[in-house]
């Protein structure tokens, strides 16, 4: 197989990555399960083959520069690809993610309306996160898309690589790509306020310097979102502050209580169809969570999420109690990704 028929098989069936490593055949997951493309493992030689058939030569030398490569590459408008190219015992290894090319809409993942009110607010800092492949950025994606078909403005964007392609709507979508657009997130961040935003899109918040121009954006009147690769809200508010040295931790916390609107946590459980369902823990930044962020009392928020589902705000388990109570999944499967599961056997026996 060469690289757009294992590329094009990925579209087919529905895969979500395909890996690509010396010494094994090209392996594809396919809702979290592996399956060979061919039978023989690739030598080196074969996978740089595989990888020169989709890189330019540019590309290619600054690979061997780096020893990292990040890109995205279209498959003739059938599919969009995020591509980690790498070295693994001194041989070029990939791993190549689908991107789906329909942007898909809040109601189409099964999330919570919530969201579509969220992405509206005027200005504040909205971050999506979750672990590697608990579709941040799908749901980021639907977010964006549905901003800009509601509201008049500009959204700029910076990634890196971009995923989605956005279309103009209502508002104005401008999106740079790292490496392409602009040398480096340090730069496009330096020129993104005089490119008259009204609502950022930062990737990844990566770094203190990430952090502090998103916070100073939302300061400053902007609908500034991100992702961060983070588990819950109490760990992405911690996450946050391990950027800093101790000595700024009070001064980004009041920073954070001021400009936070909401931080949403995903994560996937599969399903017996095959797909996978997205579950949502909500923290909206109510004044009372303002005042615990700002005191550092993060251990509360837990207890606050469970007890605030009138401002919008669910824990995972009260997501998982809604889904077993709709049918959506069965019980037993609720339960073996409940975060305690006690606790929630105890909630859907009505004991709690």
């Amino acid at each position: 197989m060469d690289m757009v028929e294992i590329l094009e098989t990925m579209v087919a069936k529905g895969g979500a990555d395909i890996y690509l490593a010396c010494g094994s055949p090209p392996r594809m997951n396919v809702e979290g399960k592996l399956e060979n493309l061919t039978s023989e493992p690739l030598s080196a030689e074969r996978v740089e083959q595989l990888l020169k058939q989709i890189l330019s030569p540019e590309q290619w030398a600054e690979f061997v520069k780096t020893r990292e490569l990040n890109i995205a590459y279209s498959l003739e408008n059938k599919a969009r690809f995020r591509i980690n190219v790498y070295f693994q015992k001194g041989t070029p290894a990939a791993v190549i993610r689908q991107i789906r090319i329909k942007i898909p809409t809040v109601a189409d993942l099964n999330l919570p309306p919530l969201l579509e009110k969220l992405i509206l607010s005027p200005r504040g800092l909205i971050l999506v996160t979750g672990a590697t492949g608990s579709g941040k950025s799908t749901t980021m994606a639907a977010m964006i898309d549905y901003r800009a078909a509601q509201l008049e403005g500009h959204i700029v964007t910076i990634e890196d690589p971009i995923e989605f392609v956005f279309e103009h709507k209502k508002s104005m979508v401008t999106q740079r790509e790292v490496g392409i657009d602009t040398y480096s997130f340090k730069e496009a961040l330096k020129n993104c306020l005089r490119q008259a935003p009204t609502v950022i899109y930062i990737g990844e918040l990566r770094d203190a310097e990430t952090v502090d121009f998103a916070l100073h954006s939302a300061e400053t009147g902007h609908l500034v979102l991100s992702t961060l690769h983070s588990t819950n809200a109490p760990q992405t508010i911690e996450r946050i502050l391990n950027f800093f040295p101790k000595d700024y931790h009070p001064q980004v916390l009041i920073q954070l209580s001021y400009n936070l609107r909401a931080i949403i946590s995903q994560r996937l459980i599969p399903q017996d169809s095959g797909t996978r369902l997205p579950v949502l823990e909500i923290l909206i930044n109510t004044a009372f969570v303002q005042e615990i962020i700002q005191k550092g009392e993060l251990g509360q928020l837990k207890k606050i999420m469970e007890s605030g589902r009138q401002e919008g705000m669910q824990t995972f388990d009260l997501h998982i109690k809604e889904l077993i109570e709709k049918k959506i999944i069965s019980e037993e499967k609720g339960l073996a990704y409940a975060d305690s599961p006690s606790d929630l056997r105890l909630k859907l026996r009505g004991f709690v």
